[in-house]
């Protein structure tokens, strides 16, 4: 039976929501086996053995808002905050250009400080400096006036987790002050205004059920977004999530096989919380069918002070030692890193 699901993900792109049920259910090392070879070869069809790495650089771990889950939320009280400079910024550029990077990924909390003509300057910037090199934006919920001019000076992408498509469960995972609807309309005002979009989720994250899931699969379907980053729930001790189980691997995988067939063309990351609960999370997140890794280029200065969640890998490694590791590590299970801005490709 659940080979027929798979089989027909793979044709079809869709599977009625009971049989994704009855498949994230199935916790069958043979039919893992079997989803993740069919996702193999569809990502592989479509992007060949390539791997595309992002320079992720965490430019400030201020954030107005206080996520339930989240290590840097406003009222925790034992971050040590930090702002990068723009010349913080420009250097971490530098530097990743030199290592081969030709995507800059920069990820913040929602901090006033970086207004639309803050952030306007920057994203200039480095556009006159790597005129070859994409931007993508991870700065939150903006108001659609602010994405567009963020877009008009140069932005490429941009990464918006909808974190769950089940209104009531958002609702548990963060405070009154936010809202599902907004956070639903700033990723449609994005996909309008014609950044290459990134949503995702959660997996294991509180008062999550399956039948959850499946409404992000099918969401994201809808969505059609040009990237998908989902990766395990990890507690973080400051949250009020502190002594939650964390995420499964195995479930995550499976998720990121289905999206997969479902997205054949999505640029889908084997994040770094894969392998913060793994040793070889993110080498068994790219045979399940991802194709993308994000080292970090933030000053190792700063690193351990952007811990969204708890016991974070490659916080103290410098970008040049950390991408020779996951050249390494690519390379063991048969893929490739290529030096390549790593766009989209449309059917």
């Amino acid at each position: 039976m659940y080979q027929k699901i798979i089989d027909r993900l793979e044709k079809d792109r869709y599977a009625e929501k009971e049989e994704l049920i009855a498949l994230l259910n199935c916790d069958s090392e043979e039919v893992r086996s079997y989803l993740f070879e069919k996702a193999r070869k569809v990502r592989e069809r479509v992007y060949g053995k390539d791997v595309y790495i992002r320079g992720l650089i965490e430019f400030t771990n201020i954030c107005k808002n206080d996520c339930y889950y989240c290590g840097i939320r406003k009222s925790n009280a034992h971050v040590n905050r930090y702002r990068l400079s723009k010349e913080d910024i420009l250097s971490c550029c530098e530097n990743g250009y030199a290592l081969g990077f030709r995507t800059f990924v920069l990820q913040g909390g929602e901090d006033g400080y970086f207004t639309d003509a803050v952030l306007e300057d920057i994203i200039r910037e480095i556009k006159r400096n790597y005129p070859d090199c994409a931007i993508t934006l991870s700065v939150g919920e903006r108001s659609r006036e602010s994405y567009q001019r963020l877009y008009d000076a140069g932005a490429d992408r941009y990464l918006l987790r909808h974190e769950t498509a089940n209104c009531g469960h958002y609702h548990m995972l963060h405070p009154d002050s936010m809202s599902y609807e907004n956070r639903m309309q700033c990723l449609k005002d994005l996909k309008e205004i014609g950044y290459q979009v990134g949503a995702g989720f959660m997996v294991g994250s509180p008062y999550q059920k399956t039948e959850y899931l499946v409404e992000d699969l099918l969401f994201l379907k809808e969505l059609n977004p040009h990237m998908v980053g989902i990766g395990p729930f990890i507690p973080h001790q400051q949250t009020r999530f502190a002594s939650e189980k964390q995420g499964s691997l195995n479930l995550t995988l499976m998720l990121l096989g289905i999206l997969r067939l479902m997205l054949p063309n999505v640029l889908l990351p084997a994040t770094t919380a894969l392998g913060t609960i793994a040793p070889n999370g993110r080498e068994l997140g790219i045979l399940a069918g991802a194709n993308v890794v994000m080292p970090n280029l933030s000053p190792v200065s700063v690193r351990k002070e952007y811990q969204l969640y708890d016991n974070k890998i490659c916080a103290g490694d410098e970008a040049a030692e950390c991408i020779q590791c996951l050249t390494r590590r690519v390379g063991s299970v048969g893929y490739q890193i290529v030096t390549d801005r790593g766009d989209y490709k449309a059917e």
